[in-house]
Order: C-alpha cells, then structure tokens, then sequence
C-alpha cells in the first residue's frame, strides 16, 4: 500500500462511526491530527502508511478492506443506469462516476435505488390496462432484484452464517451427509429418499423430508443440509434478515432461502479447509469435486465467495448463464463488475461452452479499461432425471485477474506474455468504449457515432 496512494475516506468514516469515535478521538488513537483525518476522511488526502499500521495494532481492522468494497460495483452499476436513454447525451466522465462513487457512496447507492423505482413505473405504465385499481400498482422494488442487490453488495459472503456452517461441518467427525440426516433426527424430522420430479419436499406434518432419489448425490446432501439450515439455524437466518430491512415480506422471504442454500453450501464446503485444499489443488474444480463430493457449480460458486477478513481467497468472478445469454447467477470479487440487466457480453467463452459439454474451455481476456483476465468455462447442463423430462441448461464461468495466474492450474501452458493472446471482451454494449466490435449490438451512448451512406462494414456506423 506504501507504493501507492490509497484514497479510501468513505471506509475510513464508516470504521470510525461503526466504533461509534468522534473524529478528534479517532485521530488520537491514530496518531495524526484532526484536521489531517478530516482531509483522509473526504479524500483530500490519501490515507497514510502510518494509519493504515494505527488502524491494524489500535482496532484489528483487516486494512485489506480499505482498498476493497463496492466502490467498483457502485461504478459499473452507475454507468449501466446512466446508459439509459433517458440519460442520453448526458453521460457523465467516468472519472467523475468513480469520483461520486468513492466519495459519497450513500448517495451513489439512492442514486441507483431512484433508477430502478422509475424504471418500475415505467414498466408499469406500459401495461396501464392491467394495473389500473391495484393496490401494488406503486413503484416498490422488485423483490428478487432486491434480493440479488443484498448479496451483490454484501460481496457474497454472509460472515454469520459461514461461521455458523462452518462451525456445523467441523465439530465431528463423519460424511457430511450423515451428519446432517442426524441433526434433523435430533429435530425430529426423519431423511426418505423419494421417486419424485421435486428435489426436496418437507412434510410438516409428518415430519419427513423427502429428497428426490432421481438427484445426483452431491444435490441430494446439499437439500439436506439446506433443511438444516431451515430447521436448526432458524434464528439466525432471521436476525440477519432483520439486519437486511426489506421492503416487501416477498424480498425477506427469498432471502431466507438464499441464506439457508448459502449455509447449505458452506457446510459442505467449509472455509478454513475449502481454502486451504483450493490453494492447494491450485483452483482444479474436478480435483475439487471429488474431494469435497460437491458439484462443479458449487465448487466454482463457493471460490467466488471465499473473502473473509483476514483470510482471503484468490479474488475470483463467477457467472452462470442460459442458452440465451441472460445471467442468472453473478457475483464478483474482482474490478470485473457484471450487467445487472441483460446478458453478458458474446465473446466470453462462456457462452461456447454449450458447443463442448463436459469440457472446460480457457481464455485470455481484455476489458475495454486494459484489465486482463484469466477465464475458464463449462456446460454444466442438469440431467433431468427421467426420459422425457425436459433439461436444464446453463454454463458457468470462473475467472480472475491474470496476475494470479500462477496459483490457477488453468493457465499452464497459456503464453500470457503476448498481446494478441487476450481477447477483447466488455461488459454491456450500451457502456462498451470499444471502437469497434463486430458483435455489437447497440451504439455506445458516450460516443458520437457517424454514418456513412456510401459504406457498409460489419457495423451500419462508425464510433468516434
């Protein structure tokens, strides 16, 4: 951090408030004067050595989370809302975005919440007919967008509840699975493995949870362990959700199945020994998967999440798409920030994975602001089951920056030292800075764009 300049002021007064310190206080503990915390705190000043050493000894803050955040999040969401045409040939700098971002982060957030509420009147003026003489006729949130919202800026790690799940996994010995089937017994619900189309089915008033005996084994463990989370971490799943504030019982409601499918994959996958066989194995998903006796998926899904205070895995992005492009699951610890609408961009290898199942496929990629990214990419189409039953497709994406290269066993191989090795990827076409790109398919709004009535390339315009 001493090599460069580290503006960090809305993490700095967020740590200060959080220890509930008036300024003058805060900058004794710290060593530096009050005027001097001031200028750090509304990033006049970039934060010192000196207190980012104070900050660690004084309050054992992982001085890691003062480089970290949403503050990229915040950017790629403004620029997305921003390509709105609504907004069209006012598009802020991005340097004015990310300066907005990093210094009044509240206000970037209310900002987005004041998008998305006209965006839902909107939708809903264009179907009047339907809406005329609803109570719900209102601009709220949508409930599933909030949902994502939460996990999205919680960087998907829920410290409560993986500590919860872990401690879970870890305090006896024995398969997972097995643990798990005696924990409900102890509860009173007995474990039948059930001919059904339904994955998990829970009786209340039998007390039997069906699982369905159509399912892979690694699915199988995992519904158990998600009914353990429901039956035995009740309580916790709901304080955390009284910390979240939802705005509709609906919002509140998905987020506890997201919090118990979260613990469920926790425990089958815990921290401290999911990271250090990660490490070890070098990111290998298969050689993974047979250790833990998890899925594909959720090995990759569980690396993504891995950003615990103090004990940090490889900063990885993670996304799962259908056979249309649209992302249904995202989430990145990387600069990489995903479209909260829409799909992704075509050139990732992402979406040629449903050309090769079975296989991962590899890729060097470029973002248009020069970042390099190593990523990898599979099919990993659910079986139904049955004949005649209809398949579930989707593909998945694992990826980090190219200077962790070494720890990924992906990257062998790759020659990462030439240029023309990375391939030119973006993020939405509306935000993309590219000149040229011959899957486009919108203009860019931040630029001018000409058309020439006596030529035709790839695209009907030229981008300046």
């Amino acid at each position: 951090m001493a090599t460069q300049k580290l503006y960090a002021g809305a993490k700095l007064r967020e740590q200060r408030l959080k220890l509930g310190q008036t300024q003058k206080l805060f900058a004794e503990r710290l060593g530096v004067s009050l005027p001097y915390l001031n200028q750090m705190e509304n990033n006049n000043r970039p934060v010192s050595t000196t207190v980012v050493l104070a900050l660690a000894r004084e309050f054992g803050m992982d001085v890691t989370e003062l480089s970290a955040g949403d503050g990229e999040r915040l950017v790629s969401d403004m620029q997305e809302l921003l390509a709105d045409p609504l907004f069209e040939g006012d598009m802020p700098p991005v340097a004015d975005i990310r300066l907005a971002a990093s210094n009044a982060p509240s206000l970037a957030r209310a900002f987005i919440k004041l998008h998305q509420s006209y965006r839902q009147a909107h939708e809903r003026l264009a179907s009047l007919d339907e809406a005329l003489g609803r109570e719900d006729a209102r601009a709220t949130p949508s409930p599933w967008e909030e949902v994502r919202d939460f996990f999205h800026y919680c960087d998907n790690y829920i410290d409560a509840v993986d500590r919860a799940a872990e401690r879970f996994a870890t305090r006896d010995a024995g398969p997972i699975r097995a643990r798990a089937i005696d924990a409900l017994a102890e509860a009173g619900v007995s474990v039948s493995f059930t001919d059904m189309d339904s994955l998990r089915l829970f009786d209340p008033e039998t007390q039997v949870l069906h699982i369905s005996s159509r399912a892979t084994s690694q699915t199988q463990t995992f519904q158990i362990l998600l009914q353990v989370a429901l039956r035995r971490q009740d309580p916790l799943l709901e304080a955390t959700l009284d910390l979240a504030r939802f705005h509709s019982p609906a919002a509140r409601q998905i987020a506890k199945m997201g919090l118990a499918n979260y613990f469920a994959g926790a425990a089958l996958l815990p921290y401290g020994a999911f990271l250090a066989q990660a490490q070890s194995y070098r990111h290998d998903l298969e050689a993974l998967s047979q250790h833990f006796g998890a899925s594909i998926e959720q090995i990759a899904h569980r690396l993504s999440t891995l950003q615990r205070p103090g004990a940090k895995g490889l900063p990885f992005f993670f996304v799962r798409v259908d056979q249309a492009g649209t992302i249904t699951k995202r989430h990145s610890a990387t600069r990489l920030q995903f479209a909260r609408f829409g799909g992704a961009c075509p050139l990732w290898n992402v979406h040629r994975a449903f050309e090769t199942p079975g296989s991962f496929l590899r890729q060097l990629a470029e973002t248009p602001d020069g970042v390099r990214y190593i990523s990898i990419a599979r099919d990993i189409s659910k079986s139904p089951g049955r004949f005649g039953a209809p398949v579930r497709r989707f593909a998945i994406a694992l990826g980090c920056e190219v200077k962790h290269a070494s720890a990924l066993v992906y990257a062998d191989g790759l020659d990462l030292s030439r240029d023309t090795a990375f391939e030119p990827i973006g993020i939405s076409c509306r935000i993309c800075t590219r000149k040229s790109c011959h899957q486009r398919a919108v203009p860019p709004l931040e630029r001018h764009l000409v058309v020439d009535p006596d030529r035709r390339d790839i695209l009907p315009y030229r981008v300046d």
